[in-house]
């Protein structure tokens, strides 16, 4: 009788460790289709740039070294193969990008480009899906982490190799430049 409780005992915790081991493989799954919702937008905006600083060459051509790093933290971002080089390339390309667009303010006819103004508003709905993608995407690594942390899953996770993972954040120098109010001029 004793060894059919001990067995018992043996056999409900060799279940309780699969079912651990296997929400986090699960967890771990749900945080990557996150990020390819994301890559997906990524590209799209990949692609959209070449576009754009084609458009601001026609009017801005003293501009190059603006526009060098644009395309420049474009190929990068298009390069990274991890999340994690993903994340870091993204937010160069993000700060890229923002001044472009503060410097597109100083040209009134590319303002009124109709080529430029429907790059614009694309760049706009793609940053925007974006931003909804990488709060999905920021639950998903949060609820991953809490798991990997938190007792018991925390003994699974550093025994079978899960580890913390990075959040997709702003950066220190976007989220400055977004405290900072906006300059309106008329």
């Amino acid at each position: 009788m004793n060894v059919l409780i001990v067995l018992g005992i043996i056999v409900l915790l060799v279940i309780w460790l699969i079912a651990q081991y296997n929400r986090l493989v699960r967890l771990k799954n749900r945080r990557e289709n996150a990020f390819a919702d994301i890559d997906v937008q990524l590209r799209q905006r990949h692609d959209l740039v070449p576009q754009l600083v084609e458009t601001v060459k026609g009017y801005a051509a003293h501009e190059k070294d603006l526009l060098m790093k644009v395309t420049e933290a474009r190929t990068a971002a298009v390069s990274a193969k991890s999340i994690d080089e993903k994340i870091a390339a993204e937010k160069q390309l993000n700060a890229a990008l923002q001044g472009l667009m503060i410097q597109v303010e100083a040209y009134p006819d590319l303002k009124a480009n109709q080529n430029f103004l429907q790059m614009q508003e694309e760049l706009s709905d793609i940053e925007n899906k974006l931003a909804a993608a990488r709060r999905f995407f920021n639950a998903s690594t949060a609820e991953y982490n809490s798991a990997v942390e938190s007792f018991p899953g925390n003994l699974i996770a550093k025994n079978f190799g899960f580890k913390r993972e990075v959040m997709f954040d702003l950066g220190e120098d976007t989220r400055k430049q977004m405290e900072e109010p906006p300059k309106i001029q008329f």
